[in-house]
C-alpha cells in the first residue's frame, strides 16, 4: 500500500471515516453532484472539512437499477475532479469504479486507491491492479447493478459471500497483486435482502478472519434501514447509519465509507470516549 495509507490503517484509533463524492445525476442517496466539477470538489473539501480520513470519487451510480455509463463519459466526470483534490487537500482520494482503464487514469491524476465493486472481474482487472500497485477494495455483489436486486437469493449468505471474497482474493494474488495491497467489502445492499444485509454486519468478525483482510463497510443510507424504519428517505437515515457504523466499528472494521462525515466522526468520537472512559 501507499506508504501515507498504509500508515493510517496501521495506526488508525478508529475506523478510517470514507466520504463519498458522487460524480453523477443519479445516486440513490440524492448527494450526487451531476452538475460538474466545481460542485463536486466543493462537496468534497467541505467533507474533509468535517473530518473525513479519504474519499472516494465515483463517476458511475451503482444504485439498484442503474444503467452503466460509457467510458469517456465516466472519464469527464472523475478526472477533473481527482486532479483538483490533489492539489488542494492531503488526503487519500479512492477511485469508484469497475472500469480499469478509469483506475489507471485517475490514478495517474493522483488517486491511491481503488474501490472495485466487481472485485476486479472485469477484463483486464486484474493486471491493471497489479501493475498499479496501489491498495483496491475487492466487493461482492450478486448481479449487476442493474440486476442485483432482482430477487436475490442465498442458501448461507455470510459463507457464500466469504467464499466469493477468498475466491477473488486468489484470483487478485494469482495475478501479482500483493496481499498487503488487498481488502474486502462484503458489499451491504448490492444484491442482498434485509435479512442477508443484517446477517453480514453481525458476521463481521467472521469476514476478517476468514478472508484475513482488512474491511471496509459501506452501511450509509442504505436501503434495509428503510425496511427496518418504513418510509425512511435517503435522507432520513442518518440514525440507521450511525448504528450500523458503531456496531462496524465495534467489530473491527478498517474503513466505513459514509455520506454523513461530520456525525459519523463525531459518533466514532463518542464511541471511543466512552470505551476509553470504561478501561
Amino acid at each position: 500500500m501507499t506508504a501515507s495509507f498504509t500508515q493510517l490503517l496501521l495506526t488508525r484509533p478508529r475506523p478510517l471515516v470514507m466520504g463519498i463524492v458522487n460524480v453523477t445525476p443519479d445516486s440513490f442517496s440524492g448527494d450526487g453532484c451531476g452538475h460538474g466539477t466545481q460542485a463536486a470538489v466543493e462537496h468534497a473539501l467541505a467533507l474533509a472539512e468535517g473530518g473525513a480520513d479519504m474519499l472516494d470519487i465515483g463517476g458511475e451510480s451503482t444504485r439498484p437499477g442503474a444503467s452503466p455509463v460509457g467510458e469517456e463519459e465516466e472519464m469527464q466526470r472523475v478526472l477533473p475532479v481527482i486532479e483538483a483534490l490533489a492539489a488542494r487537500t492531503p488526503l487519500p482520494l479512492s477511485i469508484d469504479t469497475m472500469k480499469p482503464s478509469i483506475a489507471r487514469a485517475a490514478i495517474a491524476a493522483g488517486a491511491s486507491v481503488w474501490n472495485d465493486v466487481s472485485a476486479l472481474r472485469g477484463a483486464g482487472a486484474v493486471q491493471s491492479a497489479a501493475e498499479l500497485n496501489v491498495p483496491v477494495v475487492l466487493m461482492h455483489m450478486q448481479g449487476t447493478p442493474g440486476t442485483m436486486q432482482n430477487a436475490p437469493r442465498y442458501d448461507d449468505v455470510v459463507a457464500e459471500v466469504i467464499a466469493f471474497l477468498r475466491a477473488r482474493i486468489a484470483a487478485a494474488r494469482a495475478g501479482g497483486v500483493g496481499a498487503h495491497n488487498i481488502l474486502v467489502d462484503p458489499g451491504i445492499g448490492f444484491g442482498k435482502r434485509l435479512q442477508d444485509n443484517l446477517a453480514l454486519l453481525a458476521a463481521l468478525p467472521r469476514i476478517m478472519r476468514e478472508t484475513g483482510c482488512p474491511v471496509l463497510i459501506g452501511a450509509s443510507r442504505k436501503r434495509f434501514i428503510e425496511m427496518l424504519d418504513a418510509g425512511a428517505a435517503p435522507g432520513e437515515r442518518l440514525g440507521g447509519s450511525l448504528a450500523a457504523l458503531l456496531w462496524a466499528a465495534q467489530a473491527g472494521a478498517a474503513i466505513v465509507r459514509v455520506h454523513d462525515v461530520r456525525q459519523s466522526v463525531q459518533a466514532l468520537k463518542t464511541w471511543r470516549a466512552i470505551a476509553g472512559a470504561g478501561s
